[in-house]
């Protein structure tokens, strides 16, 4: 908490506090006044030590109006050292003091030296007032210091300030953070007026912990909600995975007049993102125009991953250029966006344009241009970058920055060079990296490397379902059934299950998701009716299933029905039946799109002359004519 003068100083009208010890200088009033206003009107940290000199000189430094203002001011110059030296050479101090260097020991995250003043001020036998605990409990929370926050909430009790609101606030805080969740909610529901602010509170702490059923318990009692409550619950439902329920949500706010602000269309943006929603990011677009929202970088940022992760790369484009002012996460966020779909030249010329514009790249620039090489099968030019960010920057490469060459080498196939790099590694390899390494084993056929691959995995216990199914599939493609049969037996018996292919499509604003051979959507006749007559062109057009991708040891009919009801299939059905013709198709799904779905995909978009856009685990796919845009390399 940051206190304003208005709140603690001793000029706003504390004017019953009394005067320590010492020299009374002459003109204490007067004095008092011009020093006090040479501190507030101090604009940087160099300016206090000569002011403070002065201060010295007319013997005022032992005066607590003037020494107050002097914490204060430190603290917010950023000077919290210089502070505590001033406090150090205090006399006597009294409980406005130990509060104001609190407060700056607080703000400047010096969390354990805060809740030690605090200590130390109790043992000095001055009472706290609702300000000092206030501050101290920010300390704890912030901290995590629960043991500390408990023993305050006790002498928060016995001072008998158990009902001051911001105290409340400060103890919901203290409990949200640590995980005492039935402390949080006792001393929630004892306040006799649980307002927004503390719903609000509430509702962001236990959507931190993964609790959206009690966040959304408390939502649904507040009778009238602020923006930041509406947006607090639509970040929180986006950061637990629950994007369709976010976006009703958003719709509810809509239907209550509620204006949302910046960090809502943000939220909202984000939800569109992961949901691939393109319509409703559109309409959030138009409404940033119509309500004169700022395209800054925190926005524009927001809209430009929006339309990439919705598969718009030319939106996102556009709205880049229309950019009057970028940053680097600007530019990251544009270059994620290349890589993504595979424009691997335009990223790269991107990041060349970002040093050119005086930017310095950060960790997460790389990321994104090593992805972009990754996608584009730019080894050479990967490597050069790659060894460029220690050598040029300063920055030591993170597992993720790894993970992009391990993945580059895997899809060109230059597999035992990516375990001999995973080798030679200065920090651990992650169950991310094994596994791009074991699927690239799976693709090009090298059964060997993918065993050791996969024992390297188990024995660091890092192995999750997406490891026992490669390994499986692995030993599936290479015709041995028994050993396929034995790794899925392991995985039951470790309690490990697979995670099932989900695909959605927006149509008319609403998402659509379909699993494998779904029959649970109520247009389920027409979709199969649809998948019928496409699989019936489709073989007059000659295509031959593959079915050496369906990875069990059944009859070659089944594994054509098992290929035919992929959920991306189903999806693009749906899709056709639903939308007008030429219409584009947007298709989002959680995993790899297979080898054989890819085909196929490729086929229909010839027969129906439509686009379909399709962005799985790896990367977007944009079919059209027959043809795709990663050049069937992903």
């Amino acid at each position: 908490m940051n206190h304003s003068s208005s709140m603690l100083s001793p000029v706003a009208g504390c004017s019953a506090l009394p005067p320590n010890s010492g020299t009374k200088p002459k003109n204490t009033p007067n004095r008092r006044r011009h020093f006090i206003s040479l501190l507030q009107n101090c604009k940087h940290n160099s300016e206090i030590p000569p002011i403070h000199a002065k201060i010295i000189r007319n013997h005022h430094h032992q005066d607590p109006f003037v020494v107050f203002e002097l914490l204060r001011v430190c603290s917010n110059l950023n000077s919290i050292g210089y502070a505590s030296k001033i406090f150090s050479h205090t006399q006597n101090p009294n409980v406005y003091l130990y509060t104001a260097l609190i407060d700056g020991l607080v703000l400047s995250c010096y969390y354990t030296d805060g809740i030690h003043l605090y200590y130390q001020m109790i043992n000095s036998s001055l009472v706290p007032d609702s300000y000092a605990v206030t501050s101290v409990l920010k300390a704890c929370g912030c901290h995590l210091a629960l043991k500390e926050g408990r023993e305050v909430h006790s002498q928060v009790l016995k001072l008998g300030l158990s009902s001051n609101r911001s105290i409340r606030i400060k103890l919901i805080e203290l409990y949200g953070k640590c995980g005492a969740f039935e402390d949080a909610r006792r001393v929630f529901d004892e306040m006799p007026e649980r307002d927004v602010v503390a719903s609000t509170v509430m509702i962001n702490y236990y959507f931190d912990h993964g609790l959206v059923h009690d966040a959304t318990s408390v939502f649904s009692l507040i009778r009238i909600k602020d923006t930041v409550c509406w947006t607090a619950m639509i970040d929180g439902l986006v950061r637990n995975g629950e994007s369709n329920r976010a976006l009703e949500v958003f719709r509810n706010m809509q239907r209550e007049d509620v204006m949302p602000n910046e960090v809502t269309i943000v939220c909202v943006l984000s939800a569109c993102s992961e949901l691939g929603a393109l319509q409703l990011g559109r309409w959030v677009r138009s409404y940033m125009d119509k309500h004169r929202i700022e395209l800054n970088h925190f926005v524009g940022g927001a809209l430009i991953n929006m339309y990439s992760r919705c598969g718009d790369i030319d939106e996102a484009q556009r709205v880049f250029e229309q950019m009057k002012e970028k940053n680097v996460i600007t530019y990251n966020s544009m270059i994620m966006g290349f890589a993504l779909h595979g424009k691997s030249v335009e990223a790269v010329e991107l990041f060349r344009g970002l040093i050119k514009q005086g930017f310095t790249p950060s960790s997460v620039t790389f990321v994104g241009v090593l992805n972009a090489c990754s996608h584009g099968g730019l080894a050479e030019l990967g490597f050069e970058i790659f060894h460029s960010m220690a050598k040029d920057y300063g920055i030591e490469p993170q597992i993720e920055h790894y993970g992009c060459m391990v993945d580059l080498l895997g899809r060109l196939g230059r597999l035992e060079e990516a375990y001999s790099f995973i080798r030679m590694m200065k920090v651990a390899p992650d169950h991310v990296m094994l596994g791009a390494l074991l699927s690239a084993c799976k693709i090009h056929g090298n059964l060997e490397l993918a065993e050791r691959v996969a024992k390297s995995l188990v024995a660091c216990k890092n192995a999750d379902s997406g490891t026992y199914i490669l390994l499986s599939n692995a030993y599936s493609s290479s015709g041995k059934w028994k050993e396929a049969a034995e790794v899925r037996t392991n995985m039951r018996e470790e309690g490990i299950e697979k995670e099932p292919g989900c695909s959605s499509i927006e149509v008319n604003n609403e998402i659509h998701e379909f699993l494998l051979g779904d029959l649970r959507h109520p247009q389920k006749e027409k979709i199969y009716k649809k998948l019928e007559e496409l699989n019936q062109i489709l073989r007059l057009e000659g295509y031959t299933p593959a079915t050496e991708v369906v990875l069990h040891d059944i009859e070659k009919s089944e594994k054509e029905w098992a290929l035919a009801i992929h959920s991306e299939r189903l999806a693009i059905c749906y899709g056709l039946i639903s939308t007008k013709p030429l219409t584009t198709l947007r298709v989002v799904k959680n995993l790899r799109v297979c080898n054989d779905c890819h085909l196929t995909i490729k086929l229909i978009s010839n027969i129906t002359r439509r686009k379909i856009v399709v962005r799985d685990r790896n990367r977007f796919h944009h079919f059209e004519n027959g043809v795709c845009s990663c050049g069937d390399y992903w």
